[in-house]
C-alpha cells in the first residue's frame, strides 16, 4: 500500500511506517543467524567458522546492495512527496536496470577473485575450502540479493513498508526450512547453508519485481515516462555512490579486523562469527530505523515541511532506544545462552570470545542508535558529506584501535575499538544535525526540482 508521509501526526505516521521495516529487518536476521546456527550446530564449529571467515567480503556486496537502495529510495521519496510521477517512474525504471547490469559484472569479478579474496583474509587451512564454496554460492546468487533490496527501497519510498515485510517473512521462513533439509538431512556442510539462502533470496527477488511492475501500474502519470535517463542516474548517484562508499569502507574495515581475527585461531573465529552476527542484528535494526526516518525526511523534504523532520528525529530516538534496552539486557547479561546457541559443547574458547565482545559492546547500543538516527536524517535530506563525515571517522578508529591494542590486549583489544568508534561517531552525526545544515541542502533540493 502506498503511503504519503508528508501528512498526519509525525510520531504516529512514523511509528506505523518503521514497525513494518522492523519486523522485516527482525526477519532478515534471524534467517542470517539461522544460517550460522545451524552450521554450528550440525556441521561443527570449522563450519561455522567457514561461514565468518566469508562474512565480511559478503557484507560488501551487502553494502553495494544496501547503498544502492538507499540512493534510489531518497531520490524517489523526494519526487512521491513532490507528487512528480513520471519523473519518479523513469528514476525507478532507470535504477532497475543499472543494478541488474551492474550486479551481474559485481558477480562475474567475484566469482574470479573468490580465492584471492580468502587468501587476503589469512584465513586458517582447516576451514578455507569451506569458507572459499559458501563465498562462491553466496556471490551467485548477488543479482537477486541486489534486485531485491532495490525493490524494497522502491517500495519503502512509496511509503509502503508492509510489502516487503510479507516477502521477507516467506523468504525467511523458506530459509532456514531449506537450511535444516540441506544441513541436517542432506549433509551438505556450508553449501547447504549457503545454497538456502540462493533459492530462498531469489525466488523472494522474483515476486518483489512482479508485485512492484503491478503497483506501478495503478499510479497514473500525464505521459510515458523514459525508461533510462542519464540525468535521473546522475541524481541516483549522487546519494547512492557515497551510501555504498559509507557501508563498502565500513565492510572493508571489517575485513582488516577479520584478518586479525583470523590470526587468533579458528575457534576465535567461531566464536567472533556468533558474535558479530548477534551485533549485525541489532546494528541493522538501528539502521533500519534510520532508513525509514530517511524516507520519512525526504518526503517531507520534497514538499518543503522541516517541522515534522525535526519531529520525526525526536520519534526515531524514542523507537532506537526502545529497541536497544532489549538487546542491551540480551546480550549484556544473558550472553552465554545466545553465543551457545550457535555452538556445540565444549567450546570453550569460543564462547568465551563471543560472551566477551557482547559484554563489551553492548552498553554502547544506546550510543550508535543515537548516531544512525541522526546519520536518518543527515541521508534522507542529501548532507552526504557530514554522513560520511561521521560514518568515517567510526571506520578509521575502528580499525586503527583494533591493531593497536590487539598487540597489547590481544582479541579483547580489538572488541574495544567498536565502542570508542561509535562514540565519537555519535558525537559528530549529532553535531552536524544540531548545526542544521540539512536544512540547507533541503532548500537546495527544492529550488532544483523547481528547476
Amino acid at each position: 500500500m502506498i503511503k504519503d508521509l508528508t501528512k498526519g501526526k509525525p510520531e504516529s505516521v512514523l511509528w506505523s511506517f518503521s514497525i513494518p521495516m522492523f519486523i522485516s529487518v527482525v526477519f532478515q536476521q534471524l534467517y542470517n543467524i539461522a544460517d550460522s546456527v545451524i552450521a554450528g550446530k550440525f556441521a561443527g564449529e570449522n563450519a561455522l567458522a567457514a561461514v565468518g571467515a566469508s562474512y565480511p567480503i559478503t557484507m560488501i556486496f551487502m553494502a553495494i546492495a544496501v547503498g544502492s537502495n538507499i540512493g534510489c529510495s531518497v531520490v524517489i521519496s523526494q519526487l512521491f512527496g513532490a507528487k512528480k510521477f513520471n519523473e519518479m517512474k523513469t528514476v525507478i525504471s532507470t535504477t532497475l536496470i543499472s543494478a541488474l547490469v551492474g550486479s551481474i559484472l559485481l558477480t562475474i569479478l567475484g566469482l574470479f577473485g573468490t580465492k584471492t579474496l580468502m587468501e587476503l583474509l589469512n584465513t586458517p587451512a582447516n576451514i578455507f575450502s569451506d569458507g572459499a564454496l559458501y563465498l562462491r554460492i553466496y556471490i551467485g546468487g548477488f543479482p537477486f540479493l541486489f534486485l531485491y533490496n532495490i525493490c524494497t527501497g522502491i517500495f519503502t519510498s512509496l511509503g509502503d513498508s508492509k510489502t516487503p515485510l510479507y516477502f521477507l517473512i516467506a523468504s525467511s521462513i523458506g530459509n532456514i526450512i531449506l537450511d535444516i533439509i540441506f544441513v541436517r538431512n542432506f549433509k551438505m556442510g556450508v553449501a547447504g547453508v549457503a545454497g538456502a539462502t540462493f533459492i530462498a533470496q531469489g525466488l523472494a527477488c522474483v515476486f518483489a519485481c512482479v508485485t512492484l511492475f503491478k503497483r506501478l501500474k495503478s499510479i497514473e502519470t500525464t505521459e510515458k515516462n523514459a525508461l533510462f535517463n542519464l540525468s535521473m542516474l546522475g541524481k541516483i548517484s549522487r546519494i547512492a555512490v557515497p551510501s555504498i562508499l559509507q557501508q563498502s569502507f565500513i565492510s572493508i574495515g571489517n575485513i582488516f579486523i577479520q584478518i586479525l581475527v583470523n590470526g587468533y585461531g579458528s575457534s576465535v573465529i567461531a566464536g567472533y562469527s556468533a558474535a558479530i552476527k548477534l551485533n549485525t542484528f541489532t546494528i541493522t535494526s538501528f539502521t533500519t530505523l534510520g532508513n525509514a526516518l530517511s524516507s520519512f525526511t525526504a518526503q517531507n523534504i520534497g514538499a518543503g515541511k522541516t517541522d515534522r523532520v525535526k519531529n520525526g528525529f525526536r520519534a526515531g530516538l524514542k523507537m532506537a532506544f526502545a529497541v536497544a534496552i532489549p538487546f542491551f539486557v540480551l546480550f549484556f547479561f544473558l550472553g552465554k545462552p545466545m553465543i551457545l546457541l550457535f555452538l556445540k559443547e565444549g567450546g570453550k574458547t569460543a564462547l568465551a570470545t563471543g560472551m566477551t565482545f557482547l559484554k563489551i559492546v553492548a552498553p554502547f547500543y544506546f550510543v550508535a542508535s543515537v548516531k544512525l538516527i541522526a546519520d536518518g536524517v543527515l541521508r534522507g535530506s542529501g548532507s552526504m558529506k557530514e554522513f560520511m563525515i561521521a560514518t568515517f571517522v567510526d571506520l578509521i578508529l575502528r580499525v586503527v584501535l583494533a591493531f593497536a591494542l590487539s598487540p597489547i590486549l590481544d582479541d579483547t583489544g580489538i572488541w574495544l575499538s567498536w565502542p570508542i568508534g561509535w562514540t565519537i561517531s555519535a558525537i559528530l552525526s549529532m553535531y552536524f544535525y544540531l548545526k542544521g545544515n540539512w536544512k540547507i541542502e533541503e532548500l537546495k533540493g527544492a529550488n532544483n526540482d523547481d528547476d
